[in-house]
C-alpha cells in the first residue's frame, strides 16, 4: 500500500503505511500490532470512552486514545510502555470501582472482556473506594435482560442498535455516575414497540449488563457482528 492517500508513520519503531483519515488503532491492527480496547468494536463508530487504547506519541507529553486519533505522516507511536500499562491498570480499576462488578456472581464470569483486562494488567484489588447506587434491572422483555449495575457505559449496545439494526431503541440518560442505558424514552423493555428483539445488543456487550435469559453468554457473544461494514466501506 503506497501512493496518494496514504501516510507513513512508525508504531513501536516499525514503519507502517496507513490510509489518510485512518486512526492509529486501525493502522496498528492492520500491521498486526495489538492495542487493548474495550468500548471499540470493528464496524461501529468510534466512541473513545474507555481509554484502554491510549498510546504515546513522540514529542507530546499527553496520552492519546488510539481509536479516535488519526494517523499523520512522520508520527511515531508507542503502544506499550511501563507508563501505558500503569494507566491502563488504573483505568480498569476505576471501571471496576464504579459498579458492583463481583465476578463470582456475574452471568458473564469467564466470558467478560473487563475481567480479561483485569487479569492482563494484574488487577487483584482496587485502590479506589467503591461508590455506587443500586440501579434498575429490567426483566420485562421475554428473553433479553438489562442490568445497569454491570454496565460500563461503553455504548456498544447503543451503537449496534442504531448503526447496524437501525432502530436506536437504546440510549443513555443522565450524566456522571447516574448515567445508565435506557430503552426508548426510559420505558420497560417489555413494553417497547421499537425493539426488534434482534439480540445484537446482547452479542456485543463486553460485560454482563445485557444478556439473553437462560442462555450461556459464551453462546450469545459475537464481537464480529459488525465487521462486514469494514469490507463494504472499502469497495
Amino acid at each position: 500500500m503506497s501512493g496518494a492517500g496514504t501516510v507513513k508513520l512508525k508504531i513501536n519503531g516499525v514503519e507502517v503505511t496507513a490510509y489518510e483519515g485512518e486512526t492509529i488503532l486501525e493502522a496498528a491492527k492492520r500491521a498486526g500490532i495489538r492495542i487493548p480496547t474495550l468500548c471499540y468494536l470493528d464496524g461501529l463508530s468510534n466512541y473513545g470512552s474507555c481509554r484502554l487504547c491510549i498510546v504515546e506519541i513522540k514529542g507530546s507529553p499527553k496520552l492519546f486514545p488510539s481509536c479516535t486519533t488519526p494517523v499523520s505522516n512522520g508520527m511515531e507511536v508507542i503502544t506499550d510502555s511501563e507508563r501505558l500499562r500503569k494507566y491502563r491498570k488504573m483505568t480498569v480499576e476505576l471501571l471496576l470501582s464504579e459498579k458492583p462488578h463481583v465476578c463470582a456472581v456475574c452471568v458473564a464470569n469467564g466470558n467478560c472482556e473487563l475481567q480479561d483486562l483485569a487479569k492482563e494488567f494484574g488487577v487483584d484489588h482496587l485502590r479506589f473506594d467503591r461508590e455506587w447506587t443500586r440501579q434498575k434491572i429490567d426483566l420485562t422483555h421475554d428473553f433479553l435482560v438489562i442490568d445497569n449495575n454491570r454496565c460500563i457505559l461503553c455504548t456498544r449496545c447503543v451503537r449496534v442498535c442504531d448503526e447496524i439494526e437501525g432502530v436506536h431503541v437504546l440510549d443513555i440518560k443522565a450524566r456522571g455516575k447516574d448515567s445508565q442505558i435506557i430503552v426508548d424514552m426510559d420505558e420497560d423493555w417489555g413494553s417497547s414497540r421499537s425493539c426488534t428483539s434482534c439480540r445484537k445488543c446482547a452479542r456485543v456487550c463486553p460485560v454482563g449488563a445485557i444478556y439473553v435469559r437462560d442462555k450461556p453468554i459464551s453462546e450469545t457473544k459475537d464481537k464480529d457482528i459488525a465487521q462486514f461494514i469494514i469490507s463494504r466501506r472499502r469497495r
